[in-house]
C-alpha cells in the first residue's frame, strides 16, 4: 500500500504540470484550431528562467532574499516571459499563416519548436542546469501519512496548479475577454462584427497558455531538479496526449487529462519499468481515441447537412 500511494503522489504530482501545459494546447486549438507544437519549448524557457532567477539571487545555498519571495519571482518571471514569448511566436509565425492551408502554421509550429530548442542550446549549452532545491527547500518538511512521506514542494505544485486551474476557468467564464475567447473560438468573423478584438483575444489567449506552461517549467525544476534545452520535447508531447485523451477544447478535459496520464505514468514506473512508460503512455492514448475520438469530455464535432 506504501508503494501504490507514492505511486498516487507522484502521478498527481506529474499530472498536475501535465494538466498546466495542457491548457495551453487545447486554449490555443479552442480558439484558433491550431496545434501548437512550439508550446513544451515555452515550458522548456519557463524553467531556464526559474535556474537564472536563483542564480541572480546567489545562488541555491546562498540566497539574499527569503524563499517565499524567490519562489514568487520565479514563478512571476517564468510566467511573464513565457507569456511574452507566446505572444511574440502567435503575432511573427502564426498570424500572418492565419488564411493559409491547415499545414503550413502546423510545420511552422514544428519549426518554431526546433528553433526554440536550439536557441538555448546555442545560448546556454548542452549541459543540465542544477536547481539544488533541497538547498534552500527542505524536502523533510512536509505531511507524514503513516509511512508515507509528502514533501513540501510536491504539495505547492499540487495546490499552485489547482489554484491556477481554478483561476483560468474563472477567467474564461466570468470575464470579458473569457466571453471573447468564447466567441472568437465559435466564429471569428461574427465575434469581429460584434466588435471583439479578435487579435487582441488571440495573442492574450497565447500569453495565459504559454504562462501556465512557463509556471509549469519552474515547478518541474524544482521537483525533479534538472533543466536542459530538450526537457519540453518529450513533456510536450505527454501533455498534448493529455489534451486529446481530455477532449482538445475542453479545459476540464485537459486537467483530466493530465491527471490521467500522469496516474498512468506513475504506476507504469512504478508496477512494471520505465523502460515500458512511453509506450504505455501512447498505448492509453490509441486506446481512448479507438472508443471515443473526441477525447473522454470532448464534443463530436457538429455535422452541417
Amino acid at each position: 500500500m506504501h508503494t501504490f500511494f507514492q505511486q498516487v503522489v507522484n502521478g498527481l504530482t506529474t499530472g498536475s504540470l501535465y494538466a498546466l501545459i495542457a491548457l495551453g494546447y487545447t486554449m490555443v486549438y479552442g480558439v484558433l484550431k491550431l496545434l501548437n507544437f512550439a508550446h513544451g519549448d515555452l515550458y522548456m524557457i519557463g524553467a531556464f528562467i526559474g535556474y537564472f532567477v536563483i542564480q541572480a539571487f546567489g545562488g541555491s545555498s546562498a540566497l539574499v532574499i527569503p524563499v517565499p519571495l524567490l519562489l514568487l519571482v520565479m514563478f512571476v518571471a517564468a510566467g511573464v516571459g513565457a507569456g511574452g514569448l507566446g505572444v511574440a511566436i502567435e503575432r511573427f509565425a502564426y498570424r500572418p499563416l492565419r488564411q493559409a492551408p491547415r499545414i503550413a502554421p502546423l510545420i511552422t509550429a514544428l519549426g518554431v519548436s526546433f528553433f526554440l530548442q536550439n536557441a538555448v542550446l546555442l545560448l546556454f549549452g548542452s549541459q543540465t542546469r542544477i536547481y539544488h532545491t533541497s538547498d534552500f527547500i527542505s524536502f523533510g518538511t512536509g505531511i507524514d501519512l503513516w509511512s508515507l512521506h509528502i514533501d513540501i514542494v510536491r504539495i505547492m505544485v499540487v495546490v499552485l496548479s489547482v489554484v491556477l486551474m481554478v483561476a483560468l476557468r474563472l477567467i474564461v467564464t466570468r470575464t470579458t475577454l473569457g466571453k471573447s475567447m468564447r466567441a472568437v473560438a465559435t466564429d471569428h468573423e461574427a465575434a469581429e462584427m460584434l466588435g471583439i478584438d479578435v487579435n487582441r483575444t488571440i495573442a492574450m489567449t497565447f500569453f495565459l497558455g504559454s504562462a501556465l506552461a512557463g509556471v509549469a517549467g519552474v515547478m518541474a525544476g524544482l521537483v525533479f531538479n534538472q533543466v536542459f534545452n530538450l526537457m519540453g520535447f518529450v513533456a510536450g508531447l505527454k501533455a498534448f496526449t493529455a489534451a486529446v485523451v481530455g477532449g482538445i477544447g475542453s479545459i476540464a478535459g485537459a486537467v483530466l487529462g493530465g491527471m490521467l496520464i500522469g496516474l498512468t505514468e506513475a504506476f507504469a514506473t512504478g508496477y512494471i519499468s520505465s523502460t515500458y512508460t512511453n509506450l504505455i503512455v501512447f498505448g492509453v492514448l490509441i486506446a481512448v481515441m479507438l472508443v471515443r475520438p473526441q477525447g473522454l469530455l470532448g464534443r463530436a464535432p457538429l455535422q452541417k447537412v
